[in-house]
Parts: C-alpha cells; structure tokens; sequence
C-alpha cells in the first residue's frame, strides 16, 4: 500500500526575502511546515551569511527549477580589504592579512578585467563535487583542493561606494555558476591586497526582484493563507522566455499522457511564431499550453513537440 503524501498539494513560485543566518534548506523547511505544503525546493542557494531573494518552488513547480538556476542574478555587497578567509567571507577564519589599500580608481580601473566571459576558481568551500565529494566538506577536513577553473558570465560589475578604506561596495549581474567571494578574492589579489565579502545581498534571482518578495517572518504569520495570497505566483512564471504553444485538448490529453505530437499542425495555429519562427529550431524548449493551463514543459525536434516535464495540478 502507497504511502500517503503528507501536507496539502500547493503549486508554484514564492520568492523569500531570506534573513541572514539561516542555511536555504532552513528556510524550505520553514515554508514548507508553514503552509504545510506537500513539496517544496528551491532554486538558486544562497549563503547562510546572504540576505535576499530565494524562489521557493512548490508542489509541480519543482519541475521547473532548471529555467529559475539558468536566469541572470543580482548581488549587492560589502568587501573587507586588508583580510583574507579561508571561507573568503566574514564567517571564515582569518588567513593572510595586508596593509594595502587600493583607491577608488585602482577599483575602478581593474572591474573590467572581471566582466564578460571569464575563467573563475571556485572557493575550497563550494559545493562543488570533487571525486563525489562537496568540496566544503574537504576543506572543513583540511584536505588539498585544486579545483578547476570554469567559465562563468559576469554582465556588469559596478563599484559603487567606499565608506572608508577598509570596506567598498559593489553591485554584480552575473550568470549562473558565479562565485561573488571568488570574485571579490581574486579583484582583490589583482589590487595588490587580499579581501573578502562582508555582506552579502541577492537583489534578483531570475524573474524574482524585491517588490515580489516577502520576508520569512511575515510568510510565517501567514502561515496557510500564503498559498491564497499575491505572493503564490504561477508555476509558469519561470518560463516567460521561452515560446509558448498553444494545443488542443486532445493535444494536451496525449501530452499529459507523455506522448509527442506534430509541431507543423500547432505552430500553424501560432501566427506570432510561423514554422520557421524565432527559437523553434531543433532542442528548443517551449511551453505547452491549453487554454490558460500550463501543460508540460516540452522540446521541440524533428518535426515533433515531445513532453519533458508533464505537470499535474
């Protein structure tokens, strides 16, 4: 006999304004117990020291998570000059210190070096896997790391302030797979000193920004009636680039049933799309809707549209 599901089936996208402190996984466990919903993950960790937005996926939400951890993100931080950590953030231990400070236009001047397709090491406390293991756990063990470099996307990197010399502030939108301490560690280094994040804040995190978000603490006052609220957003509310088409009900019957179906009869019906239209070439993603119902999360290829993700809610 099945196991039956525990708590309520509650589906889509809430974007938490995370408190500092806390671990991602805390802060599922808390919504999740809060709207005592059936399933719950998130989509883009954050730091226990970060502050921000974390979109929340649940119930058939949870299939669509890969779309929110391939978005643009948006951070907002403060760099200590003059201290390195083991962690490259405050909550490490200290390791190298410098007396060298650099200037406003020393800053200004190396944040160039930093945009666009760069080659990044990640920290030793990554979750990156090393031989199947977290890379965190290894260096909490002292054991060597060489991680590789890896391509990541930096699309702005501005330097926003100095309170003083010890402490800058800067604003990065990045894409996914960055590492901000890796890149406050090595600007640092490029400056001639050593540094690391102090604060750390998550401005956006895909389609989530902060007038979409709600703190941890008001989304547990409102504990069953967050599912009711504004702040419950569409399972699709990720997946707003990329085309949508519209099937029948038949079509969508044989979809929900994990079956293809030909793509001329449906893109004909999509004036706005044409069969030769923009990103419907081979291995596009697209939404497959019917009526005001989102389907499946479908691929299109060879003439077909084959069903990835089928939701059910």
């Amino acid at each position: 006999m099945a196991r039956k599901k525990k708590g309520r089936p509650i589906h889509g996208w809430i974007a938490v304004d995370k408190p500092a402190g806390i671990t991602a996984a805390a802060v599922v466990a808390r919504v999740k117990r809060a709207l005592d919903a059936e399933k719950a993950g998130h989509g883009g960790t954050l730091d226990p020291l970060a502050t921000g937005i974390l979109p929340l996926a649940l119930g058939e939400a949870t299939k669509t998570v890969a779309f929110i951890m391939d978005g643009a993100k948006t951070y907002e931080f403060d760099v200590t000059w003059g201290a390195a950590t083991d962690t490259d953030d405050r909550d490490g231990t200290i390791i190298e210190t410098s007396d060298a400070r650099p200037d406003t236009a020393a800053i200004e001047a190396a944040l160039p070096g930093f945009t666009g397709i760069i080659q990044q090491i990640p920290p030793d406390y990554s979750a990156i896997k090393v031989g199947g293991r977290r890379a965190y756990d290894m260096a909490r063990e002292k054991t060597p790391l060489e991680l590789a470099a890896r391509s990541v996307h930096v699309h702005s990197f501005t330097f926003l302030e100095a309170a003083n010399s010890d402490h800058a502030r800067f604003r990065v939108e990045c894409g996914k797979g960055t590492y901000i301490r890796a890149l406050v560690r090595d600007l640092a280094r490029v400056l001639g000193t050593v540094g690391h994040i102090a604060t750390l804040r998550r401005t956006r995190c895909g389609a989530f920004s902060e007038n979409r978000a709600i703190s941890l603490e008001n989304l547990e006052a409102l504990g069953h009636k967050a599912a009711d609220s504004e702040y419950l957003l569409p399972v699709g509310t990720v997946l707003d680039d990329i085309p949508a088409l519209a099937l029948t009900e038949e079509e969508a019957r044989r979809m929900t049933l994990g079956q293809a179906i030909a793509l001329w009869p449906v893109v004909k019906r999509s004036p706005l799309i044409g069969p030769n239209g923009p990103g419907l070439e081979q291995g596009t993603a697209v939404q497959a809707i019917c009526g005001d119902k989102l389907i499946a999360v479908a691929e299109v290829g060879n003439g077909m549209v084959r069903p990835v993700r089928v939701l059910n809610h």
